[in-house]
């Protein structure tokens, strides 16, 4: 029997820390028969009863004396009921007994439906619990409505912020954020919060998941407290471009340009600007003075005193330059402006490394066993672009062909893709030691560094920011560029890699890099797979004796005096047809083609705007409706060039001086076609009349292409690996004789 009320309480308290439910209950139970007008036994019966998962007992324990309340009673005794599961359910959470903490919650959410903080406890127990159903019940519950009501509410904002997280970080693609965000940010005391959350999250989601428009919402969201905000401007205007939104993504960068004050920042809203007018096609004039506006700010900055620059600012150094190679052709001026950046973008990313106590360079020369010249070299590969990306079909076949018995293959995807994409899966398998990385640099450097390796290939070039970082840190002695664009610049990068066709002979006197060329190829694939072809000439009236040209670019490479030499040919062969393909600004380009056709005298109903198709097995069948390809210039197709000749289609390129209007050339060289290299402007018109008029001559060029499956070094995978390899040997054995 219960003599001391102090006592039992204690015990039964103690009964209630030690997971005793049985024997607290029979306290309790005696004490009711005891006491049978305080209230609060019930309440500590009844929470006892839930303990042991006896939900609708501990229910009928409370609902008993609640009956008989009267009207000031029923809302003191319920507010003393919830106090008790309160408690209770911060001892639980403290004890990580989620799945008992989120129980009571629920039971004090049935009796009080409206308390906003323990529906957001709620939610963090159900992140934890991995109970994602019930974040659905968020609108059933009323939690947006009563965050937009913001009368008599209650509210911790700490853990607000926290469940924003928790969801931005667990379940991003959830269709209640936004609308739960939105509720949230007048509760938000300080802009810096909301930027904190929100910023991370949209790069994740725009970036990594690819879901450019959600990310897009959310820094639409944050622009409301924050229009003027240059930072959130910078990533909106990438998402809009990414999502082929162009019109947005132009002014959100004109708009981040006229807000930029420091030079960095005006390099990038530059860029950005750029990259929005040079994607959607067609801008040509306005993208000539930006281009001239954004070399004018370059030269600013190149002379200026060498301030301290946070990292954000450093990293966007680089990337700018991208434009320019697609608007003229000269190389000796881009490098010479271009390499003083490389420089300054190196200089500060050393610096920022030596203040976080990164030093890979002096390590690895102290450290590096030099004794045994014969063992394994260790080969890192580091990209954001090994899955469905141009980079991503061409480089599979060295994975493919590498003796793994004389090189140890590594593999740094950087920003790895969340989601299903089957090319970036086969690489995870054939990548050797896979490292799946996320978008910090120093990060990404230390990982190289202790996987102690060799020699490090950059495939990205300066057409990511992480991977330049990556390679400035100097995380391993030798280091190359290939593949992914031109070289960068950056002086921690020792070699380039080339062959005897895609650089002039005097290239060497304006890089930074050592120019290594290959004996024949810089590139080889054993071939590409081919679905089966969705357009039809008929479905385009177009007859089936007519001459189809067709260029497939994005509007990047759209260049209006290439556009004139393309129209010049079309006027000139008699019944022929332009096919047009690539991603672009639809309304934009069409007026682009059309304006130049009309002022070349071609009547605009002989071309063909295609639609984008996102199988690229489907894409390369496309391409036989051509009876000849025409490149673009001063930027050249690459991987389009490769699939043109694989599928056997004449094709007309102009070489230029710089690596981007030179692909075109090496690729048909190593492939033994010669018909169709045009070497002045007049050639490239000349060419594709000759081959359009003269259907004997491109049969010839078929058959050439036919051939070459079986004898070209562009399509000998293995082969070119094994050239690589002995390019890498020889960088190592060069390393080895000056230490």
């Amino acid at each position: 029997m219960i003599t001391d009320v102090c006592n039992w309480q204690n015990q039964a308290e103690q009964y209630l820390i030690q997971k005793k439910y049985l024997q607290a209950a029979q306290l309790y139970e005696q004490a009711i028969a005891i006491e049978a007008n305080t209230i609060s036994h019930y309440w500590h019966l009844g929470l006892i009863l839930l303990l042991q998962g006896q939900e609708a007992e501990a229910q009928m324990t409370w609902m008993l004396p609640m009956t008989e309340a009267d009207e000031e009673q029923l809302p003191i005794w319920t507010n003393e009921l919830l106090q008790l599961l309160q408690i209770e359910a911060e001892r639980q959470e403290k004890l990580a007994e989620y799945s008992l903490a989120w129980l009571i919650r629920q039971h004090i959410r049935e009796i009080n439906p409206s308390c906003i903080n323990n529906l957001l406890q709620i939610i963090i127990l159900s992140i934890k619990l991995e109970n994602f159903e019930e974040i659905d019940n968020l609108k059933e519950w009323g939690l947006i409505e009563s965050l937009n009501a913001k009368e008599n509410i209650e509210i911790n904002t700490e853990l607000l912020i926290e469940v924003l997280k928790e969801l931005l970080n667990t379940v991003p693609l959830h269709p209640l954020n936004l609308n739960l965000i939105e509720a949230s940010l007048p509760y938000f005391s300080e802009t810096h919060q909301c930027f904190s959350i929100l910023l991370p999250a949209a790069l994740k989601i725009g970036h990594t998941l690819r879901q450019r428009l959600l990310a897009a919402s959310l820094l639409e969201l944050h622009l409301r407290l924050e229009p003027d905000n240059v930072e959130i401007l910078r990533h909106l205007a990438i998402f809009y471009q990414d999502a082929r939104n162009y019109s947005q993504g132009i002014e959100t960068a004109r708009l981040c340009y006229s807000l930029s004050e420091g030079l960095a920042d005006k390099i990038f809203a530059l860029h950005l600007l750029l990259r929005g007018l040079m994607s959607a096609g067609g801008y040509w004039q306005e993208i000539c003075t930006t281009c001239q506006e954004l070399e004018s700010v370059f030269q600013q900055f190149i002379q200026a005193e060498r301030i301290p620059l946070e990292e954000g600012r450093i990293l966007r150094l680089l990337t700018p330059s991208f434009a320019i190679p697609h608007i003229k052709d000269t190389p000796t001026d881009f490098r010479a402006i271009h390499n003083q950046l490389a420089d300054i973008f190196n200089f500060y990313i050393q610096a920022l490394a030596k203040s976080e106590g990164k030093t890979y360079s002096h390590k690895i020369i102290n450290n590096r066993y030099l004794s045994s010249p014969t063992k394994n070299l260790k080969i890192g590969y580091i990209s954001y672009a090994l899955r469905n990306h141009s980079v991503g079909w061409l480089a599979r076949w060295l994975f493919q062909h590498h003796n793994r018995d004389k090189f140890d293959i590594h593999t740094y995807f950087v920003n790895y893709q969340l989601g299903d994409n089957f090319l970036q899966d086969w690489y995870v398998e054939k990548a050797g030691k896979a490292r799946q990385l996320g978008m910090n640099g120093l990060e990404i450097a230390d990982q190289i560094y202790q996987d102690e390796i060799d020699i490090l290939i950059d495939l990205d070039s300066i057409t990511l920011d992480i991977t330049s970082e990556v390679m400035a840190l100097k995380p391993a002695p030798i280091q190359v560029t290939w593949l992914g664009w031109d070289a960068s610049g950056i002086p921690a990068i020792d070699y380039f890699i080339a062959d005897p066709y895609v650089l002039p002979d005097d290239a060497q006197n304006y890089y930074t890099e050592k120019i290594w060329r290959l004996p024949q190829t810089y590139i080889a694939v054993d071939g590409f797979e081919v679905g089966v072809p969705t357009l039809r000439r008929d479905d385009l009236d177009i007859p089936m004796d007519a001459v189809v040209y067709l260029s497939a670019q994005r509007g990047y490479k759209r260049h209006p005096e290439t556009t004139k030499w393309q129209m010049q040919i079309i006027k000139q062969v008699p019944n022929s047809y332009f096919l047009i393909k690539g991603p672009a600004e639809e309304e934009t380009i069409k007026h682009f083609f059309y304006q130049i056709a009309e002022e070349e005298g071609v009547d605009c109903s002989r071309l063909r705007f295609l639609p984008q198709v996102y199988l690229e097995s489907v894409h390369r069948a496309n391409l036989a409706i051509a009876d000849i390809v025409l490149d673009t210039f001063p930027y050249n197709g690459a991987t389009t060039t490769l699939e043109t000749l694989w599928m056997g289609i004449p094709l007309v390129t102009r070489v230029g001086e710089q690596f981007a209007a030179r692909n075109s050339y090496t690729m048909m060289m190593n492939v033994g076609v010669t018909e169709g290299i045009a070497w002045t402007d007049e050639e490239y018109v000349e060419w594709g009349v000759r081959l359009g008029k003269d259907e004997a001559l491109r049969q010839q060029v078929v058959l050439k292409l036919k051939a070459s499956r079986q004898t070209a070094p562009l399509w000998n995978g293995k082969q070119f690996t094994r050239e690589m390899e002995k390019a890498y040997q020889q960088m190592w054995q060069r390393y080895l004789e000056k230490k």
